[in-house]
């Protein structure tokens, strides 16, 4: 057998030069057996040696859903339309959470795994989509609660849902990509600047404000501001998700094609940056 010959071989390993091979889907097929083990990693390492362990993803954004109503709702006096506050805040940041956690956790993709990146190889787009999917699982949690709520306030004739409601899997999805696609970019820029890591959560809380999620879009006028809610893609994925299960609000196809063109360009983006540094991060790292 001629050891140069290729075709002699199951599998042969070589350098890939390609962003599109990196992210081939039947590459990442493949190794779904480690996808699996990573998400359950995450899911394990997470909440290791608390108390409470998975409580929390019940504790964390009822407690936070109280500050709100509280706070925004008690205090501040703003308005949440004919929505009952505590719903409306819930509603809100069901999605959003799931974004903040996505982009917080792929942000750290090389610098966490940088011991796994040197030893072994497999595709390394599987770490990034373990955190999406180990947090997916958490918002599949969160939204039994939230409907729970939901179909409390839906028999005290409180609020009524509508046919967009069923283009939720479509908004988690779009969330999914936007929290995987920053994330992805931040982690390539944090392997040679680490201080972007200290700036991530504290630009997510202040990105949390320009999204309707504490007030309805209609609160923003027709005015710059406005527009500068809409900037964040975000925005629109909230404010129709509100839209299908409260019917207010409002509900535009002009503003999700601007998250969905925002999407499909910054993911683009993000796969070109993460396949270019995971070549040669082991070095910078």
């Amino acid at each position: 057998m001629n050891p140069t010959d290729n075709n002699d071989w199951d599998l042969v390993i070589q350098p890939e030069y390609s962003w599109r091979q990196n992210f081939d889907p039947k590459k990442i097929w493949r190794y779904r057996d480690l996808l699996v083990l990573l998400v359950k990693r995450d899911l394990v390492a997470v909440y290791k040696q608390t108390i409470l362990g998975p409580l929390w993803f019940f504790i964390q954004p009822l407690l936070t859903t109280i500050m709100f109503t509280v706070v925004f709702g008690n205090i501040a006096k703003i308005s949440t339309g004919e929505v009952p506050s505590t719903v409306f805040y819930m509603g809100g940041l069901l999605l959003w959470s799931y974004f903040a956690d996505v982009v917080s956790k792929t942000s750290e993709a090389f610098i966490t795994n940088q011991n796994l990146f040197s030893k072994v190889y497999f595709p390394r787009i599987i770490v990034p989509l373990s955190m999406a999917l180990s947090n997916l699982i958490k918002l599949g949690i969160q939204s039994l609660m939230f409907a729970g709520f939901f179909i409390y306030y839906y028999c005290q004739g409180g609020i009524s849902p509508n046919a967009t409601l069923l283009l939720f899997p479509v908004y988690v999805l779009m969330t999914a990509l936007l929290g995987l696609s920053f994330g992805m970019i931040i982690s390539s820029m944090t392997v040679k600047y680490r201080d972007l890591r200290f700036l991530i959560g504290f630009g997510i809380e202040l990105l949390k404000f320009a999204a309707p999620i504490i007030y309805p879009l209609s609160m923003a006028g027709d005015g710059t501001f406005k527009w500068v809610v809409l900037t964040n893609p975000m925005s629109s994925v909230i404010e129709s998700f509100k839209y299908g299960c409260f019917s207010k609000g409002t509900f535009d196809w002009s503003h999700l094609g601007y998250s969905l063109l925002f999407l499909i360009v910054i993911l683009f983006l993000a796969i070109r940056s993460f396949s270019k540094i995971e070549k040669k991060f082991i070095d910078t790292v």
